[in-house]
């Protein structure tokens, strides 16, 4: 759904060249992997002495966020990259060509003025680019204290069909939204822990809240099917933030045994609001992802994680978000998506990188059951950097 008017055959080899250039980063001059293999850390020889050096599967596949818990005074920074990239309609589980659209679905908004009957406006593509920067902080060893905000770049090609009826193109035409979503900040707390010289067991309660910081009245210029250009409201899709105050729980259990590690999630978004400023609530999220890990050595592992989600359709409506368009429908966003992911997390065990840790993984949908016209993801790709100040010990 997000997109920049490039093809996405070029998004693919970028981020495989990106995985390449990661993989290849000087953190091959690491510990020997012969050394003994303990819980969080791995034991290694350096300058005449052992010291403990940090396993590259100590923290879950980088698109996985408040999976673990850091130590009383322990500050961690991170980086995250995330892009998702979607093309193409679907109702249902079937696809649905843009003709198809324009010229069977009802237009919600058909009586009013300049309001054709159908739906006259299709997205085509869309993409989405974020940056999350966030913090931990361990208050003691059983509660960290954690915060993040993201930074969102979204666009949005769409096709416009000529007049009231028929499947004549009119033109094409991008939209465009930028700027920092909605900041979220909590906590996390160790349940249960039990850790052997053999393995490594943790069950970890989150707690976050997120604030309505991210903007819900941004605005861009469309092609109409008569062919004028206002600048309107942008769709609820485009939008930055939720404008409401949200809960965001979480639930993760991690294992580790030896150079085999594995875990799961839940992780939800529930509106606390019955609406936002604009007169609607955007959908709860339910999502749920389980994973398996194999280091390979103390500095790299690959992942591979299922993930599925839940998202229901937004309540209310703006009222100044109207159109022959189906984003402007708030009954056609939500459904179902099931992602099948490949990762890989690197962390340098000495010298000036020793701690740095860097994380890439690639997604793409094998089930979606998507509520009305709307469009499907094709893929998703998270880059990310974390660095804990008390690593290298």
């Amino acid at each position: 759904m997000f997109g920049h008017s490039y093809a996405r055959r070029r998004h693919i080899p970028l981020a495989l060249a990106t995985a390449a250039l990661v993989q290849g980063f000087a953190f091959g001059a690491a510990a020997d992997s012969t050394m003994p293999v303990g819980n969080s850390y791995d034991l290694m020889y350096e300058n005449g002495a052992f010291k403990h050096a940090p396993r590259a599967d100590a923290h879950a596949p980088i698109g996985v966020m408040g999976d673990h818990i850091h130590g009383q005074g322990e500050l961690m920074l991170s980086y995250r990259f995330m892009n998702m990239w979607m093309q193409g309609n679907q109702i249902g589980e079937d696809n649905v060509s843009p003709d198809t659209i324009v010229t069977t679905v009802p237009n919600r908004f058909f009586g009013a003025p300049m309001q054709p009957p159908t739906l006259r406006v299709v997205p085509t593509k869309m993409n989405m680019n974020m940056s999350m920067f966030g913090a931990m902080y361990g208050l003691t060893d059983r509660i960290t204290l954690t915060a993040m905000l993201p930074y969102l770049d979204k666009d949005m090609t769409n096709i416009t069909y000529k007049g009231g009826i028929g499947t004549k193109s009119l033109g094409r035409f991008s939209t465009n939204s930028d700027g920092v979503g909605d900041l979220s900040f909590g906590g996390i707390v160790g349940l249960y822990e039990a850790s052997t010289e053999e393995s490594d067991e943790h069950l970890n309660l989150g707690m976050m809240l997120s604030a309505p910081t991210g903007s819900i009245s941004e605005k861009d210029r469309i092609l109409m099917p008569m062919g004028r250009t206002p600048i309107v409201t942008l769709p609820y899709a485009m939008q930055l933030g939720s404008g409401t105050w949200d809960l965001i729980p979480s639930l993760t259990y991690t294992h580790r045994m030896g150079n085999l590690s594995f875990g799961g999630q839940y992780r939800g978004i529930y509106r606390l609001e019955n609406e936002n400023d604009h007169g609607y609530r955007l959908g709860n999220l339910n999502q749920v992802t389980g994973w398996t890990a194999y280091e390979w050595a103390p500095w790299i592992s690959n992942s591979l994680r299922v993930a599925y989600q839940n998202l229901d359709d937004i309540s209310g409506i703006d009222p100044n978000i109207t159109g022959p368009v189906q984003t402007a429908n708030p009954d056609f966003y939500g459904g179902d998506r099931a992602d099948l992911l490949f990762g890989v997390n690197l962390i340098g065990q000495k010298g000036v990188v020793c701690g740095h840790r860097l994380a890439g993984e690639f997604g793409v949908p094998f089930y979606q059951n998507l509520n009305g016209p709307q469009l499907e993801t094709d893929y998703r790709f998270t880059l990310g950097w974390q660095k804990a100040l008390g690593d290298c010990k």
